[in-house]
């Protein structure tokens, strides 16, 4: 089995897009190997978990029931509480790696840290499986294969669309200001800058519900070759599962409504 390493901030990370690959690795025998800023316990987004500043929108927006169990029972995992520090990473420990999202302020040192952008710039020069959500799109994009280069120009991807945090910014931002907003520049936009054509950045299809374990066809990813994508929380189990099944060398069979890489080639062929 695969030994998956997940870096996260000291805290405001995403606790579904963490809690559930997490849950879903740790079912199937994988190895997850926690990294953070100081080697301690890092802590979500406390309004992702607890709905607390969200006011009548706290349903919608916080962690579902799925996301905050996934998450409690992470953090309450020996791997979870023994984190390895950021710069201790050796990546040849690693058969893979596994970048999770969120929007908060705490997010903002994990995605411009240059030992994290060095540590996904390696993954991807050795060919280990790499998988990122939401916000962790936007981390591979900062990665450099070389001095002007990103690691995924040439690559097809998707992250946290421009509709989604505009949505959310402007249906909070009379209260929380722009708390989800974390650069003035949207994820969309930064990562369409770095691809090699604008139109290697699939939104997928609109995102209305979250999918859960029985219900993965509402999840969209986007895979090329070792490297996964997905765009926000509601594609965490088909996130999760796509990447534990590319871990395996497995191709899972999509949905006639996903629009992934793999089809694409497969009809070329």
């Amino acid at each position: 089995m695969a030994t998956v390493l997940m870096p996260l901030p000291e805290y405001d990370f995403d606790p579904t897009e963490s809690g559930v690959p997490w849950r879903l690795l740790s079912e199937r025998g994988h190895r997850v190997v926690f990294a953070t800023p100081d080697g301690k316990p890092a802590a979500a987004d406390p309004k992702m978990v607890t709905g607390e500043g969200l006011a009548l929108l706290a349903p919608l927006l916080r962690a579902d029931r799925n996301g905050r169990r996934a998450y409690r029972e992470m953090t309450q995992s020996a791997a979870f509480q023994q984190p390895i520090a950021h710069d201790d990473i050796d990546v040849a420990r690693f058969d893979a790696l596994l970048l999770p999202g969120g929007h908060a302020p705490g997010m903002r040192p994990y995605l411009e840290s240059a030992r994290l952008q060095s540590t996904v710039a390696d993954c991807f020069r050795r060919d280990k499986p790499v998988g990122a959500i939401c916000h962790g799109v936007l981390l591979a994009a900062r990665s450099r294969i070389d001095v002007d280069r990103s690691v995924l120009h040439g690559r097809k991807t998707t992250g946290l669309t421009k509709l989604m945090e505009l949505g959310a910014w402007a249906l909070t931002w009379l209260y929380l200001g722009d708390y989800y907003r974390t650069y003035p520049t949207t994820v969309e936009d930064a990562v369409r800058s770095v691809l090699a054509r604008p139109d290697d950045f699939d939104p997928g299809p609109m995102a209305l519900t979250r999918d859960s374990h029985s219900n993965l066809a509402v999840g969209f990813t986007v895979r090329d070759g070792n490297y996964l994508s997905a765009r926000w929380p509601g594609d965490a189990h088909r996130f999760a599962g796509d990447f534990a099944a590319m871990l395996e060398g497995r191709r899972r069979e999509a949905p006639r409504s996903r629009r992934s890489l793999y089809r694409k080639r497969r009809n070329r062929e």
